[in-house]
């Protein structure tokens, strides 16, 4: 019979899993595309002042960038890159003049990424001349054209965008004929539910959004997200910040309702704003064709050897000395507290939360108006309520089916907007998950003694001298970093690795440079005179007493028969040790081939069973 704590899930363990859980509840499952739509006329290939890279360029740096990404995060979505204003036509049985189709929706390799790489630099402006060169621009064939791309996927799409970079506000050069022909186009496949964004690079005398591209563009899809920028791309950062607020969808780890009385509901999501980075686990490949190898759990009768069915299966746990015996439904119900959704209690004041109740890392909520009209309206107003008054709710939150309740206090979050009206934060709550009376525990701390009230105001004056302003952005995972550029130089067969920066390393000589006399002055109030940290204590010398021998070795503990068959009859086991039951075993001379516990106690209860 199997074990109970093999199938009921740790809840320990589940907030490791819900916060590393990359599952989104998709609105219609499917992958996501992306379609490049870049210029290729010659004002793209000019050189920036001070020796700063062509728009061309600075373009294929970009498409590189979401290339490699998608291959390590989301390698099944579809990519693709296509030149508009080109002198040469490559595209599906030719049919449209002046677009060249360089890659067509597919998943991304690292073929791809040598092909983007060659048109990068001057070399790569010299193939891009050769190749596709610049002629005239009609950029309604060039949407027709991609539009075709996205028809001939037999797959399921769950989300389509097309960024469109140029440096051009008026690429037909006042043809209002041609400039219908675009508008219709845009029209079109912004009805088949493709989200075309722009993505302006910097031109003599400025780009003027609103001359051409204002009709081209789609809205924006809710008020958080970053909409269409008015200013154009002077430097590759602002390019890639742009190109990367909008390549990412924004996925709901879940969608719920927050409850906030009777018959009031305000639909919600919740959203990841930061996941810990992991590498890959490691896959099986079978030796000969070097195809993923897929593993099958079977479940086999001990005694007969048949194949059992999941219906044939029970569950069991020891209570009362009784083995309690539960079908699969019955144990469903024990695990089911409620529907799945946010519960309002009451309010307190952002006071009464403190820092040591972070147990786990906080999830952001935001209004869902299309799950239920008024839900936006409804969720402004308690947010900005909770705001002025300075409170958080309290609420109970079941964030999915079978998961147990959590409080959570609901943290207000205003909007923030940089010079360049880009969104830093959004509108919303911030989910503290917070903790149980059995999370908190009573420490013992070690006695130490403590340090003078001149050695406490050195080390601040130490402390001040190295703070700094914190990002998590600014550091990187080295072991992360260097593994993913070993896996990108295997693909790309190049000759070593890109070097990686530890950035957490300590920058040792700016410390020291902080600092000055500081640190002697500390250790000087500290450490007794002429103490040398980097020299190593001398090894103690062992006394007479203890004859130079070890450490005395621990006593073997040994269980009698009696106690060990009280516990067999109660079912208990595995109260004891691994230690005692190997010691146990032992005892009767019983030969385990395992040493797991589940072993000795199958061996041990046999023994004593004869």
């Amino acid at each position: 019979m199997a074990e109970w704590a093999a199938y009921y899930q740790n809840d320990d363990e589940e907030g490791e899993q819900e916060e590393g859980d990359h599952s989104v509840d998709y609105k219609t499952t499917g992958r996501d595309s992306l379609v490049f739509l870049v210029d290729a006329s010659k004002e793209m290939f000019i050189k920036g002042e001070d020796g700063q890279p062509s728009n061309f360029d600075m373009t294929m740096q970009v498409v590189r960038s979401v290339y490699t990404s998608k291959i390590i995060s989301s390698h099944r979505d579809l990519v693709a890159l296509v030149f508009f204003g080109t002198e040469q036509s490559k595209n599906p049985k030719n049919a449209f003049k002046n677009v060249y189709v360089y890659h067509n929706l597919n998943e991304p390799g690292a073929k791809r990424v040598q092909d983007v790489d060659a048109l990068r630099g001057e070399k790569g402006a010299q193939l891009a001349a050769e190749t596709m060169g610049s002629g005239e621009t009609s950029l309604g064939d060039a949407l027709w054209c991609c539009s075709n791309l996205y028809s001939d996927i037999k797959l399921r799409l769950s989300y389509k965008r097309l960024m469109i970079f140029t440096c051009r506000d008026d690429p037909h050069g006042g043809d209002s004929a041609k400039n219908r022909q675009a508008r219709t186009k845009a029209s079109d496949l912004k009805d088949t539910g493709v989200n075309i964004n722009l993505m302006h690079l910097m031109k003599p005398g400025g780009f003027d959004v609103p001359l051409f591209f204002c009709d081209i563009v789609s809205p924006p899809e809710d008020e958080g997200e970053l909409g269409l920028q008015m200013e154009p791309c002077t430097k590759l950062d602002d390019l890639q910040k742009r190109v990367r607020a909008k390549e990412l969808k924004k996925r709901a780890m879940a969608r719920l309702n927050l409850c906030l009385g009777e018959g009031i509901n305000v639909a919600v999501g919740i959203y990841a704003t930061a996941v810990s980075a992991r590498k890959p686990g490691a896959i099986k490949l079978y030796r000969e064709t070097n195809e993923q190898v897929r593993s099958k759990t079977r479940t086999f009768h001990t005694q007969t050897g048949s194949l059992l069915l999941p219906s044939e299966i029970k569950k069991a746990q020891v209570y009362g000395k009784r083995q309690i015996v539960m079908e699969r439904d019955e144990v469903n119900a024990l695990k089911k507290f409620n529907d799945p959704g946010l519960l309002l209690i009451g309010f307190k004041p952002m006071e009464r939360l403190k820092l040591h109740h972070h147990i786990r890392p906080a999830v952001f909520l935001y209004p869902e108006e299309d799950e239920i009209t008024g839900s936006a309206c409804l969720f402004s107003a308690l947010l900005k309520k909770c705001s002025e008054k300075n409170v958080f709710a309290l609420c109970r939150c079941i964030s999915r089916r079978n998961y147990p309740p959590q409080f959570v206090a609901l943290v207000p979050q205003k909007e923030e907007v940089d010079e360049g009206n880009v969104q830093i934060t959004a509108p919303g709550f911030n989910v503290i998950y917070l903790p149980y009376a059995d999370d908190m525990r009573t420490l013992d701390p070690p006695q130490c003694p403590s340090a003078s009230q001149i050695q406490v105001d050195k080390m601040k004056e130490i402390v001040s001298k190295l703070r700094f302003r914190y990002r998590s952005d600014a550091f990187e995972n080295p072991v992360i970093q260097q593994h993913y550029r070993n896996l990108e130089a295997l693909a790309l067969d190049m000759m070593a690795p890109e070097e990686t920066e530890d950035l957490i390393m300590p920058k040792v000589a700016q410390i020291d440079g902080s600092l000055g006399p500081l640190v002697q002055e500390f250790t000087d109030l500290v450490y007794p005179a002429g103490y040398n940290p980097e020299t190593k204590p001398a090894a103690k010398r062992k006394t007479a007493d203890t004859g130079g021998a070890g450490a005395e070795k621990k006593p073997k503990v040994e269980v009698p028969e009696n106690e060990l068959r009280a516990h067999m009859q109660n079912g208990t086991l595995g109260k004891l040790t691994v230690p005692v039951l190997k010691e146990a075993c032992k005892q009767f001379g019983i030969r385990t081939t395992g040493t797991k516990k589940q072993d000795l106690i199958d061996a041990l209860t046999d023994r004593l069973a004869s």
